[in-house]
């Protein structure tokens, strides 16, 4: 094992090492679908594992984000995990975009790539912006 912080997944980590300013990464739910178009790290291995949260905490842990995007629907359906995802937001600066969920997944497209939890809560999907380290 090279690694020993941060993302030890060499795909993710690799994607990550990657992103370039603007560019797109989805972390999604394990029934988000994912253009073929897009590519594909599914860290799914059972239901609910690994969860949305952990792998987001793991992403932005890792990436500097300066936009968010969520669908309308996650504050119908899961409001809870939306203040969860609020909270974090926050924590990075950002406020995120809201669109409908057809919106949501044409605009998965455009990603660079996306990340499969395991997770099974309604709408736990989000499309985070690549910002810079610098100002």
């Amino acid at each position: 094992m090279r690694k020993t912080t941060g993302i030890l997944h060499p795909q993710l980590s690799r994607i990550v090492s990657e992103l370039g300013h603007t560019d797109l990464l989805v972390v999604t739910d394990a029934g988000l679908p994912i253009p073929q178009c897009v590519e594909r790290v599914d860290l799914a291995y059972r239901p609910a594992e690994p969860t949305f949260l952990g792998v987001l905490d793991a992403v932005l842990a890792d990436v500097v984000i300066e936009g968010a995007i969520l669908a309308t629907e996650i504050r119908d359906h899961s409001p809870a995990l939306l203040q969860e995802i609020l909270a974090r937001l926050e924590r990075a600066g950002v406020t995120p975009q809201f669109v409908p969920h057809a919106e949501f997944k044409a605009t998965t497209r455009d990603a660079r790539a996306a990340v499969r939890s395991g997770e099974f809560t309604p709408y736990a999907n989000i499309i985070l912006q690549a910002g810079v380290a610098y100002k």
